[in-house]
């Protein structure tokens, strides 16, 4: 028998009665859950411009942006903002991707107003320090160098740029070195003087602050912040399908293990078939030992140190893929079987019993991934960045239940063709 959550743990996750979501006059929104069990808050956000901004000479923009916005600003610098959170034992953080620059960190509750004045400053106020760019860009390049000699990480980046020709999720977020070095001090004032703005900035708060003294407090020290829309809302184009099967092989001499790719366009993360699509990848290559994929090309055929599949979705399109690590001589073997399995997949229903595990797996697992503060804010700010609305917590137990096998097989047709995949590997250079 499928273990379900109880009504009583339902109502017990976060929803409309205990989430308070606020706009403020500036265009910010503020979410926040109120966790008196902690004496920590942790905070996470975005503001609404991410790589999908940078110029196509100087890609990774964002991205340098993003990481210097610590590296000084007007009322502290580089030491001094780091020493101001060490003091309380405080972190905070920032980062970027196509669509948004993220942010999160944490602190006791007694420091909040710290943490929140650190974020207005550095988000506000960044100066850019020219010595302060000049160590980051170093460091960028060296974690560029460090990208290209990894299997893994070249196989990535080049499916990527494959399912996704010329478009914003088939670019490096991190830029190339030959971008990262174009990129100067005066591109970064630029940046972020042209794109960052109050309009569309979200703020998440959990912790032991109750709702109205936290909007109190966001309100105090960026509620003041005014600045007119950017000149240019970016639409991220749509995405099609590969029409045909493309194979391509990264080599990198001086490595022992081929990392391997194989997938295909999946749904944006707001869409119907975005969860039979997830608990059919659960199914496909990730539940016991890597699901069925795991089961066939590591634990039966020993083809693979690992192989499992991942649902990647994201605001207008996603990835379906499967991975896996193989020794180079299994190469084509190990491809030829993760191929079946996909036929198989979409040939024929998964079982009762597949399904049943699969939906108690979710279900279990949903308020373990909402025991910490950090899981809950992640999880407020996922909702709101996807419009999934503040009930979706106490809804999602019975979607997940709603699914069925013959929902899972229509949306694994519709995405999954066999005939049709992007297969990328990277490691030792094919003989022959």
């Amino acid at each position: 028998m499928m273990a379900t959550l109880s009504p009583a743990t339902w109502r017990s996750l976060p929803g409309p009665e205990d989430i308070t979501r606020v706009e403020l006059p500036n265009g910010i929104v503020v979410l926040t859950r109120s966790n008196f069990n902690s004496s920590s808050v942790v905070i996470n956000g975005y503001l609404p411009c991410g790589s999908l901004y940078d110029p196509p000479d100087k890609l990774g923009l964002a991205g340098f942006t993003a990481r210097a916005l610590m590296r000084g600003t007007a009322r502290y610098d580089f030491q001094a903002l780091h020493e101001a959170l060490e003091s309380v034992g405080a972190s905070l953080g920032f980062s970027a991707n196509v669509h948004t620059i993220t942010f999160g960190g944490r602190a006791l509750a007694e420091d909040l107003p710290l943490l929140l004045n650190l974020l207005s400053t550095c988000v506000r106020e960044p100066t850019f320090p020219h010595d302060q760019v000049e160590r980051l860009r170093a460091q960028l390049l060296t974690s560029l160098a460090i990208r290209a000699q990894d299997p893994a990480e070249m196989a990535e980046l080049t499916f990527d740029a494959l399912l996704f020709p010329d478009h914003p999720y088939g670019r490096s977020e991190d830029g190339y070195p030959e971008t990262v070095k174009s990129i100067r001090r005066e591109d970064l004032e630029a940046f972020h003087r042209a794109y960052f703005r109050p309009q569309g900035m979200v703020l998440v708060v959990v912790g032991a602050v109750a709702a109205e003294e936290v909007i109190a407090q966001v309100n105090a020290v960026l509620g003041n912040w005014l600045a007119t829309p950017a000149d240019e809302n970016r639409i991220v184009p749509p995405v099609a399908p590969p029409r045909q099967t493309v194979r391509q092989h990264v080599p990198l001499p001086d490595k022992v293990q081929t990392e391997l790719v194989i997938g295909t366009l999946g749904p944006k993360r707001n869409h119907p078939d975005y969860l039979p699509a997830s608990l059919g990848n659960n199914i496909l290559g990730q539940f016991g030992m890597m699901g069925r994929i795991g089961e066939v090309v590591r634990e039966k055929a020993g083809l693979a140190y690992y192989a499992m599949s991942s649902l990647n979705a994201w605001m207008v399109a996603g990835s379906w893929e499967v991975n896996a690590g193989v020794n180079p001589a299994n190469l084509d073997r190990a491809i030829e079987l993760i191929r079946e399995e996909i036929r198989r997949f979409v040939s024929e229903p998964v079982t009762e019993e597949e399904l049943s595990d699969t939906q108690a797996h979710f279900i279990g697992r949903l308020p373990l991934s909402l025991e910490s503060n950090a899981g809950v804010a992640g999880a407020l700010l996922n909702m709101e960045r996807f419009q999934l609305g503040l009930d979706y917590l106490q809804r999602y137990p019975q979607q997940v239940l709603a699914v069925t096998r013959e929902q899972i097989l229509e949306v694994a047709r519709r995405y999954l063709d066999p005939e049709r995949l992007i297969i990328v590997s990277a490691g030792p250079p094919a003989e022959g």
